[in-house]
């Protein structure tokens, strides 16, 4: 026989077992969901009347970065060019407020993002807490990934 102990050490849990329930209690998904969209209407709000910020247009650009990941994730996939079109919408308002410093939306670009958070809310209703940290995560991914290659080709160059 050999002399290696045949107890298997047990892997820790990626996570807490309350942070696990919560993570899959219902009771938890609408609040923060409903806290997210609130974020969304609120930010869209400022932008409509002209009091958007550099912080703000991020913060919106990130809640597009998480819908359109949902997408790829299997929440509305065939809907992903609405977002799409949103983050085109968002990109038409910075450069708009580069050339002429002020942070607005034409009513062609607020469709579009209205369009995307509409869809965003259908994807949260469904979505769960673990199905939003995977999307969040692979945005935070896809975002390191894309510096990653600015920084390369700046070197390149």
């Amino acid at each position: 026989m050999p002399g290696k102990s045949r107890t298997r050490k047990h892997a820790r849990p990626a996570m807490s077992p309350l942070l696990r329930a919560l993570t899959f209690s219902r009771a938890a998904h609408e609040p923060i969901t409903q806290a997210m969209l609130l974020q969304c209407y609120t930010v869209l709000d400022a932008f409509r009347r002209g009091h958007g910020s550099r912080e703000l247009f991020t913060t919106l650009e990130r809640q597009l970065l998480i819908a359109e990941e949902l997408c790829r994730l299997g929440y509305y996939p065939d809907e992903i060019a609405d977002i799409q079109e949103a983050h085109a919408a968002m990109m038409h308002i910075d450069a708009a407020e580069k050339e002429n410093g002020a942070w607005v939306m034409d009513d062609a670009d607020y469709s579009w993002v209205c369009v995307a958070f509409e869809l965003f809310g259908r994807q949260l209703a469904v979505v769960s807490l673990d199905g939003i940290a995977k999307a969040e995560a692979r945005m935070v991914e896809g975002l390191l990934n894309a510096r990653q290659k600015i920084a390369a080709a700046e070197i390149t160059t």
